[in-house]
C-alpha cells in the first residue's frame, strides 16, 4: 500500500515516515525542502512542493490508498495556511478517489465527547491568548476534515516530547482520563495503526502517554 504524508519533514513526521517504511509501506511525501529532508529509502518518493500548490499536494495524493497529516503551524501569523492545505489536499483525495484520511491536531481543538476540567479549559485559553491563529487554524482544519465526505480520523495530541517510544498509548477524550504528554513515536505508531484500523472512523479521540 502507498501512502501520502504531509508534514513528512518535520520532528513528528520523520518518525511516522520511518515506521512506514519499516511497516513495509510505500510512501510518497510532500517536502518544501528536500535538501533538508535526509531520509532515503526505494519504498520513499519525496516530491518538490508546498500544500499551498494545489499541483504539487494532488501530484502527491495520487496512487495513494491512504493520507496522513501532521502538519502544524509554523507562525501565528494569520495566514491559515494548515487549513487552506487541507483544502487542497481534501480536493485532491477526491480528484484520485483516495477516501482514508488521518490527520492530527492539539488536543485544544475539542470533541463533542469532551468534558474539559478546570486545567483543560485554562491551557486552551492561554494557547489562544499566545497564539490565537494557530489556534483558529487548526479549528479550521478540524472542521473542514469533519464537513468532508472521506473516511477521515482525527488524532488530538497533548504536549509532544521526544522521549523514546514507550508503547504504552492511552486512548480517551479531554477532561475523560487522558493524559498530559506523549512522545512523538507513540503518535506515529497510533496515527500508522489507524490506517486500517477503523475503530476511530469519524472520530477524533485524545491519546497520550
Amino acid at each position: 500500500m502507498r501512502i501520502a504524508i504531509f508534514g513528512a519533514s518535520g520532528r513528528t513526521g520523520q518518525h511516522l515516515v520511518k515506521q512506514a517504511l519499516i511497516q513495509g509501506y510505500e510512501v510518497t511525501a510532500l517536502v518544501r525542502t528536500p535538501a533538508k529532508f535526509s531520509l532515503q529509502h526505494p519504498q520513499l518518493t519525496v516530491i518538490h512542493g508546498d500544500i499551498g500548490d494545489a499541483a504539487a499536494v494532488s501530484r502527491a495524493v495520487s496512487g495513494t490508498q491512504a493520507v496522513i497529516s501532521v502538519l502544524g503551524p509554523t507562525s501565528n501569523a494569520p495566514d491559515f495556511a494548515v487549513s487552506r492545505g487541507m483544502q487542497h489536499i481534501l480536493d485532491a483525495m477526491r480528484q484520485h478517489g483516495v477516501k482514508r484520511l488521518i490527520v492530527s491536531t492539539g488536543a485544544g481543538v475539542g470533541d463533542p465527547a469532551d468534558a474539559p476540567r478546570f486545567i483543560n479549559r485554562l491551557i486552551t485559553w492561554l494557547l489562544k491568548m499566545a497564539s490565537k491563529n494557530v489556534y483558529l487554524d487548526m479549528v479550521k482544519t478540524a472542521a473542514l476534515v469533519r464537513a468532508s465526505d472521506r473516511d477521515w480520523t482525527i488524532v488530538r495530541v497533548p504536549m509532544l516530547t521526544d522521549a523514546p517510544e514507550t508503547g504504552q498509548i492511552k486512548t480517551a477524550y479531554v477532561g475523560k482520563g487522558m493524559g498530559m504528554r506523549i512522545t512523538r513515536g507513540d503518535m506515529a505508531h497510533f496515527m500508522l495503526k489507524q490506517i486500517e484500523d477503523l475503530t476511530y472512523l469519524r472520530q477524533a479521540p485524545a491519546i497520550s502517554n
